[in-house]
């Protein structure tokens, strides 16, 4: 199995996760350029799953197995819904990189219109609320108490994001976007005062978690690698450009266009009524979230137009257009700001 070099996985595996019966089967569940994720069976039917980096030269920093295994330990502390972290392996000798182990929490990902007809429509509205309530869990963990105090700084979140991606942007930029330099001019003048520090997901959609389809209910909360600790409300936002809404492009990977569920601003006013937080300024983060998608996605479509990702089987028109459409859905939600 190409990621697993079987002997040594499965010798750690009876070694290190208690009740593991060798011998092993190996299924690839999710691959490519982010961390790779496998399902794996033992001798006696149980079902694990394993993660780690992806294949090729990759930033260790930027999949931290040890990192992500810690995140996702914590918040099992909580009631938010993740899988129970097994074992961690950090000696590369083993599978020429760190993995870790968890166990297998059975669902749907719900990341497109095709994949939300395993909802029924009558729980939609249930599964979408339950997505912002779990939110809302996460948001209200007690950062210390499950040792996540350390994980990052806390305050001026929004302005580092700026900082940040903004100089990713001027480092990968292919051409100038003059819509590009108003939404930087607009975000950096209006950044909104950061009231509360939370865990912050960082992806957080229906494409990032396990929904059981037969309760409507979220069963685990998945990909954790951009977790850090800021402001609560830029998860807010980052789900509104995963929602379907009128004067917005549908995403290939949002199910919400379906019948059934709810709209983005039912969705706000639940998470405010669940956390009593102020989301008055929702559309700053919605829109800083689809600019901090530009500059990431610009990042790729210039390492595919250097050729640094190899030959592949890509549209780049495409690619660009996608860019240039994140940046003008961006400014959009600047000026509905008023």
């Amino acid at each position: 199995m190409r990621g697993i070099e079987e002997p040594n996985v499965s010798n750690w595996l009876a070694a290190h996760v208690e009740g593991a019966v060798a011998p092993f089967e190996y299924h690839l569940i999710a691959g490519g350029r982010s961390n790779l994720t496998y399902r794996v069976v033992d001798a006696a039917g149980t079902v694990y799953v394993l993660r780690r980096p992806p294949l090729g030269h990759v930033l260790a920093t930027a999949h931290d197995m040890a990192r992500e295994h810690k995140l996702m330990a914590a918040v099992g502390k909580t009631p938010v819904p993740v899988p129970r972290m097994l074992a961690l392996c950090e000696d590369p000798a083993v599978n020429g990189a760190p993995f870790y182990v968890m166990s297998y929490v059975a669902g749907t990902v719900m990341d497109s219109l095709d994949k939300a007809a395993s909802l029924p429509v009558e729980l939609r509205r249930t599964a979408a609320f339950d997505l912002i309530d779990v939110l809302a869990e996460l948001h209200a963990a007690d950062i210390d108490a499950i040792g996540l105090g350390d994980l990052a700084r806390r305050e001026g979140y929004i302005e580092r994001q700026l900082k940040r991606w903004t100089t990713q942007w001027q480092n990968s930029k292919t051409r100038e976007l003059a819509a590009m330099d108003e939404v930087v001019a607009a975000l950096t003048s209006r950044v909104p005062e950061q009231k509360d520090v939370a865990i912050v997901h960082g992806d957080y959609r229906f494409g990032n978690v396990l929904t059981n389809t037969e309760t409507g209910r979220i069963a685990a909360v998945l990909d954790w690698e951009l977790c850090t600790l800021g402001d609560p409300l830029a998860d807010v936002g980052y789900l509104g450009i995963y929602w379907a809404r009128d004067d917005q492009r549908l995403v290939s990977n949002d199910p919400s266009a379906a019948p059934g569920f709810p709209s983005y601003d039912e969705l706000v006013a639940r998470y405010a009524e669940r956390t009593g937080r102020d989301v008055s300024q929702i559309e700053y983060y919605v829109a800083f979230s689809y600019w901090r998608l530009a500059v990431i996605s610009e990042g790729v479509y210039a390492r595919y137009l250097n050729g640094a990702m190899g030959e592949q089987d890509i549209d780049l028109t495409v690619m660009k257009g996608s860019v240039e459409h994140l940046v003008a859905s961006a400014l959009a939600a600047v000026r509905r700001l008023g």
